[in-house]
């Protein structure tokens, strides 16, 4: 596709768009007037938005349906991974060979094609960086995951870095922050906010793992999906964005921020405490200032407005049909 027609109407291929930020870039992709091609597992779109193409990348699929929207596009947003940091450690073998191959071989074909104007791969924010001390961190911080899913997550950042070194993909990578907002499923093992509003409204026990719990980056999805789009539009290619709020958290200051919203309710909150994990970084607060520079993003939506709609968003959702157990979560 030629440069004229890629400016004039830009085709964003979203692989992982049927899933909860996914769907927020999608959103705003389309708010934006772009065409876009949504690559996903699911067997058919979910909840996404009439225009949108979808492809199902079945499993039998091998690479022809992400070559055929690749084709089609002349942008890329990667949001797909198989793992989550807690399922991770069930099997970190399987958190290998489910993600570091075929992001590798996603990598392969989109540098064979020099139509693509962009490519921005999601990373992982709270997880690469490992123990820090709790202040904001920037790109430059060490890296030491203490997680399986942050070493694959900083290894693939690597095999970016060399496609586009060695074969000049426009590969931008995006260290996004603790997402939540509406629309995120709870009991996951992973989106504290989402958990702790169900177990409230589902009536069930909270566990906080030490005294405060962890510190936290929390960004509204809303504000993680213009982030994500900042850093197609103006990041540059071999480059790595942090993608947060630059506030930290405890898990404790996000219960006292949803007690009202339990009592207004009329929710008790049930809270119990466990001993502190040894595989939790303490603290992961992000230094956003290089994409805000950069690109000119901030974000938008404050944690107390951004939890008032998350609260109204799971209310109006209940019964929420989920496991059983409530379980805080990262």
């Amino acid at each position: 596709m030629g440069d004229s027609t890629a400016a004039a109407s830009p085709v964003t291929c979203v692989i992982g768009g049927n899933g909860f930020i996914g769907r927020a870039v999608v959103a705003e992709l389309l708010a934006r007037g772009r065409q876009v091609i949504v690559v996903g597992r699911e067997n058919g779109p979910v909840n996404l938005p009439a225009g949108v193409r979808y492809l199902e990348n079945a499993p039998d699929a091998g690479i022809s349906v992400v070559r055929e929207a690749l084709q089609a596009a002349t942008e890329v947003v990667d949001l797909a991974y198989a793992t989550s940091p807690g399922t991770s450690f069930q099997d970190p073998v399987n958190d290998i060979l489910v993600n570091v191959p075929e992001t590798v071989r996603l990598f392969e074909l989109a540098a064979s094609m020099t139509h693509l104007r962009k490519f921005v791969w999601i990373s992982s924010g709270g997880t690469v960086y490992g123990r820090t001390p709790a202040v904001p961190i920037t790109e430059n911080h060490p890296t030491l995951p203490l997680s399986p899913y942050g070493i694959t997550k900083l290894a693939l950042e690597k095999y970016a870095h060399m496609y586009f070194e060695t074969r000049q993909l426009p590969i931008v990578c995006v260290r996004p922050a603790n997402a939540y907002g509406e629309g995120q499923r709870p009991y996951g093992g992973q989106g504290f906010v989402a958990t702790a509003i169900a177990s409230i409204l589902d009536g069930k026990s909270l566990t906080l793992f030490g005294e405060q719990g962890t510190v936290r980056d929390y960004l509204h999805v809303a504000d993680m999906a213009t982030g994500i789009v900042a850093a197609l539009d103006g990041g540059l290619p071999g480059e790595v964005y942090n993608l947060g709020s630059g506030q930290g958290l405890t898990n404790r200051q996000i219960l006292d921020l949803l007690v009202p919203l339990a009592a207004a309710a009329g929710r008790p909150m049930h809270l119990l405490r466990q001993p502190v994990r040894p595989f939790d970084v303490p603290a992961n607060i992000l230094d956003c200032s290089k994409l805000r520079v950069t690109t000119g993003w901030q974000p938008q939506v404050s944690i107390t407005a951004g939890l008032a709609r998350t609260w109204a968003w799971m209310a109006s959702a209940q019964p929420i049909n989920m496991p059983l157990q409530g379980q805080a979560a990262e």
